[in-house]
């Protein structure tokens, strides 16, 4: 199941417990079409990848974070391995983040 974080603290413990697991942050917002198609997606693919990190980032909520990340439009997915992104996914492929998520783990 993903997680959702609650500020910028978090989700830094979060990936820093991760050490060398990918984490995948869904930065989306509860207004947001196309976040809301993808969502549940997201979390059969937490479901399915216990040895991944899912956690969920609202931007609205979180606005330093999704600064931080240079975020612009949701939902963007950013791929992280030990401590660094390593991808960007902008918009609400499934097909992509299956790819990506097998490609990094």
């Amino acid at each position: 199941m993903a997680v959702h974080i609650k500020d910028s603290a978090d989700l830094k413990k979060r990936i820093e417990e991760a050490g060398g697991k990918l984490v995948v942050i869904d930065f989306h917002a509860t207004w947001c079409g196309p976040c809301k198609v993808i969502g549940p997606k997201f979390e059969e693919l937490a479901a399915i990848h216990d040895s991944v990190v899912f956690v969920k980032v609202d931007v609205d909520e979180c606005e330093d974070i999704a600064t931080e990340y240079d975020i612009s439009s949701m939902p963007t997915f950013k791929f992280v391995k030990n401590g660094q992104v390593v991808e960007t996914i902008v918009g609400a492929s499934e097909a992509k983040l299956k790819e990506a998520i097998e490609k990094l783990k």
